[in-house]
């Protein structure tokens, strides 16, 4: 009795000095920054910068044949749609496929536990030993989680398989649904400059340049929030997203012009 009352008031004693450090509202100082956290952010991002670097260099390839704004526009958006629902598709799969294969290791290691629970135990006691805890230590640990079935089988797929349990609130067909828009609306972005100037003027170049300069701005606000989710340097995350697009939108153009001058394989 008197050992449960110890463990009773040190697990009360470390609650209240835990709320009191909470209320406190110091920030402990050299405390690394927390990344940007959302649900679908990461699909943003990523569908966002495929989407912008592959129209920016389909308008660049393009724009280097001479062909008129038509053309970019036709091109642009056929290309853009059907990227845009290959990408989309492509997420779907990948997390559903992702989340039955979880959700069926899942479904092996508690049958493992279940039926050969000393073993799995003795397993994940060596695992710990692994990462370098006593051995008494991971016993005890061990024989924690064996009190409590669904933790013991989560923390073998983490600490023996690598691998997360499945979440049961994750919804695939949304994955693939924003990627697909993601895709859709920033790829938009470098096309908007010649719908826009077509009243205006007749310059392609000036209409190409609008898109230059619609694609870096797209690209330098998804370099800011590349950064802001990874922690990363705002200035080298932007110039390395920015020159990324470059760099391929370059590639494009050089192979379009090189296709139309020197090859002669463009009317």
């Amino acid at each position: 009795m008197a050992g449960d009352a110890g463990g009773t008031n040190a697990t009360a004693r470390l609650l209240r000095a835990e709320d009191g450090g909470n209320r406190s509202g110091q920030v402990e100082e050299g405390r690394p920054k927390e990344p940007w956290k959302g649900e679908y952010v990461k699909s943003v991002v990523y569908a966002g910068l495929d989407a912008i670097i592959t129209c920016f260099s389909l308008i660049s390839s393009i724009s280097a044949t001479h062909s008129s704004s038509v053309d970019v526009l036709v091109l642009g958006f056929a290309n853009l749609v059907a990227d845009g629902i290959s990408m989309g598709l492509g997420d779907y799969v990948s997390s559903s496929t992702e989340k039955d294969v979880a959700a069926k290791e899942r479904a092996v290691t508690e049958w493992d536990v279940t039926n050969h629970g000393r073993a799995q135990r003795q397993e994940l006691v060596r695992k710990y030993q692994q990462l370098g805890m006593d051995i008494n230590d991971a016993a005890t640990v061990v024989e924690i989680f064996a009190k409590y079935k669904d933790i013991l089988v989560d923390e073998k797929m983490t600490a023996e398989k690598g691998m997360t349990p499945p979440d049961e609130e994750e919804k695939p067909w949304k994955n693939g649904f924003i990627t697909l828009v993601a895709f859709l609306v920033f790829g938009c972005l470098p096309l908007l400059s010649f719908v826009v100037l077509i009243p205006f003027t007749n310059n392609e170049t000036v209409k190409f340049i609008g898109a230059c300069f619609m694609a870096i701005l797209a690209l330098a606000v998804l370099g800011i929030a590349k950064a802001k989710i990874a922690g990363q340097n705002y200035v080298l995350s932007v110039f390395i997203t920015a020159g990324n697009g470059a760099f391929a939108a370059a590639a494009a153009y050089a192979i379009g012009w090189t296709l139309r001058n020197v090859a002669g394989l463009v009317d």
